[in-house]
């Protein structure tokens, strides 16, 4: 069993999954919009461009999303996608890109748990936690 995170956005799929796949330097493998699924002839014809699914790639990890219809989006609350990178430089530089235009909850920085951890909202509103733990 795997769990990956699905994450739901109002309109702004395509641009948030382009956005995740240049800060983390994963590799979007899937993504489809309405217009090009099976559920084009049920869909209004101004949604068609909007993404049904799309699947990033970061490592052996999936990160999943779509366009909500608009009746039925709602706002990432009560979570946030965790990141554990080994690294404490690229640490920095996944906070970093990740915080333009975006919201810094926690700047990064060292704790008495980590090398490096900081809490950060993206640009699309959804929340993330990055950390490198300290060696051990």
């Amino acid at each position: 069993m795997r769990v990956n995170p699905h994450l739901s956005f109002n309109g702004q799929c395509e641009a948030a999954f382009t956005f995740y796949e240049k800060c983390l330097g994963g590799k979007i493998t899937f993504m489809m919009t309405y217009g090009d699924s099976p559920l084009a002839a049920q869909t209004p014809a101004e949604r068609h461009a909007k993404i049904l699914h799309a699947t990033l790639a970061v490592g052996d990890d999936r990160l999943t999303g779509g366009d909500a219809p608009p009746q039925s989006y709602q706002k990432p609350q009560g979570f946030s996608v965790s990141l554990q990178i080994r690294d404490a430089a690229e640490t920095d530089r996944v906070f970093k890109a990740l915080a333009e235009k975006g919201t810094i909850q926690m700047p990064v920085q060292e704790t008495f748990w980590a090398l490096r951890f900081g809490m950060v909202v993206d640009q699309f509103g959804t929340p993330w936690i990055i950390s490198c733990g300290k060696p051990v």
